[in-house]
This record gives C-alpha cells, sequence and structure tokens, in this order.
C-alpha cells in the first residue's frame, strides 16, 4: 500500500510540474504576442508621424487620413492639391519680360497635336492656357491704363486659338464617343429648320405629353416660310454683306489713321 501511495504521490508531481511548465509556456507565447503587437503599433505610429511630417512639408493643403493600429500600414492620401507657389503675381509677367517691348512665345497648339495628347494632358493644358490668357489680359489692361503698348499681344491671340482648338478636340472626342454608345451625333437630338422669317437655326427635340397634331404651342411655332418672305430674305443678306464690308473698311481707316499719328506703332506692328 506504501509503495502505491508513493507512485501516485509521484505521477501527482510530475503532472503538477508538467502543467505548471506548461502554464508558464502559454504565459511567455502571450507576451510575445503583446510585445509585438506594441512593436508594430509603435512602428505604425512613427511611419504616420513621419509621412505626416512630410506630405506638410510637400505642401499645406494636404489632408492625410488617420491610421488606426489594427490596419495595415498603407500610403494613403485622401485630398490633392497644387502647391501655392505664388500669389497675385501669377497675374502678371515675369519680372525678367518687364520693360520690355518684344517678348519671345511659341506657336499656338495645332488640333493635329492635340489630337496625340490623352484627356489628362488635355485637361492639365486647358488650365495652363487659362492662366495664361489671364496673365495677358491683366497685362494689356494694365498697358491701356498706362497708354503704352503691350509687348507682343500676338500671345493673347496664339492663346485663344489655342484654347479654341483644344475645346475643338475635346468636342470630337465627345461626338465620336456618343456615336459609339448611342449613334447620335448631337447630345440632345434635333434638326435643322425655317422659322416664319426665313432664319435656319437648330431646333432640339422636345418631349410632350400629347401628340404634335394636339400640341397647340407646337403648331405656333410655324415650321415654314411664306413664299412672299424669299425676296426679303435675299435682301437681308444683302445688308448683312454691306454692314460686314462697313466695319472691314472702318477698321482699316482706323489703322491708318493710328499709324499716321504713332509712326512708332507701325514698326512695332510689322
Amino acid at each position: 500500500m506504501t509503495g502505491n501511495v508513493g507512485r501516485t504521490s509521484e505521477k501527482m508531481a510530475a503532472s503538477s510540474s508538467a502543467g505548471r511548465f506548461l502554464t508558464l509556456c502559454k504565459q511567455f507565447q502571450n507576451v510575445c504576442r503583446i510585445s509585438s503587437a506594441t512593436n508594430a503599433q509603435q512602428c505604425t505610429a512613427t511611419l504616420s508621424k513621419y509621412q505626416s511630417t512630410l506630405y506638410r512639408k510637400q505642401s499645406p493643403l494636404v489632408a492625410l487620413s488617420q491610421f488606426s493600429p489594427s490596419s495595415s500600414v498603407t500610403l494613403c492620401r485622401a485630398l490633392h492639391t497644387t502647391i501655392s507657389r505664388r500669389g497675385l503675381e501669377e497675374f502678371f509677367d515675369l519680372p525678367e519680360n518687364w520693360g520690355e517691348t518684344a517678348v519671345k512665345s511659341g506657336a499656338p497648339w495645332t488640333a493635329k497635336l492635340l489630337r496625340t495628347k490623352s484627356n489628362e494632358d488635355l485637361h492639365s493644358l486647358w488650365y495652363v492656357l487659362l492662366k495664361e490668357r489671364n496673365m495677358l489680359i491683366t497685362l494689356q489692361q494694365e498697358a491701356r491704363r498706362q497708354r503704352v503698348q503691350m509687348p507682343s499681344p500676338e500671345r493673347l491671340r496664339k492663346v485663344e486659338r489655342s484654347m479654341i482648338r483644344l475645346e475643338t478636340v475635346v468636342n470630337e472626342r465627345e461626338t465620336a464617343l456618343r456615336l459609339l454608345q448611342t449613334g447620335q451625333e448631337k447630345g440632345r437630338p434635333g434638326a435643322w429648320r425655317r422659322n416664319i422669317f426665313g432664319h435656319a437655326y437648330w431646333y432640339r427635340f422636345k418631349e410632350y405629353a400629347i401628340p404634335w397634331y394636339m400640341n397647340k404651342r407646337y403648331k405656333r411655332k410655324r415650321f415654314f416660310t411664306p413664299k412672299f418672305v424669299q425676296p426679303h430674305i435675299r435682301l437681308r443678306i444683302e445688308k448683312h454683306l454691306r454692314e460686314k464690308v462697313r466695319k472691314a473698311n472702318l477698321k482699316k481707316q482706323t489703322q491708318a489713321k493710328l499709324e499716321e499719328r504713332f509712326p512708332n506703332m507701325k514698326a512695332l506692328t510689322s
């Protein structure tokens, strides 16, 4: 009996020691997990602080998203804005061009070259041309105020031509996409029609709740031209052409008077 009691006591001691050893191992694993989690949190916090300082140095208007400790460490920027390098000085020409009678400028953008650009490039180029146009308009107004000749006024015409061509290219792409998707050239379908006075205009179709032959408002539009209006159409076209020629001659006479009064103006324009 004593032998059996000794064996049972030895077994109980061995099992208790094994249980203590297992509990110690589990506690050690838990401590390792906690330490690794705290290290990861510290790394995430330091990285987020470093990113915040870096983005603040780059741009004061950048808003950063908050990183949670449980989330993975990812680079995220919620808002992107351009850096404000200059304030109202962007409405004026460069200081090295002040006082110059002529400023070198390149050729305007051609439609053939603009068609090779992507939509993102065209979007960026539009705002660059818009800022350049605003600057040149400010320069033109300041020259008028001081009653002096604007240096290289052809720059404004080049920018305006480039903007018109850029808008034409964008409209071509929108039309091509609309033709591919819906088969219609215009964003709102319509047709060329003439009114009672013989004027041709683009009529955009509309939706009505009742048929056209029952709609009194639609019938009052009168999409036809009477026969007795035909001679008056010819007279109206003739009047328009005479007015156009008169304005052109008046412009030439004004230019000749200015060149006669200010001889230096002729040298600058030539």
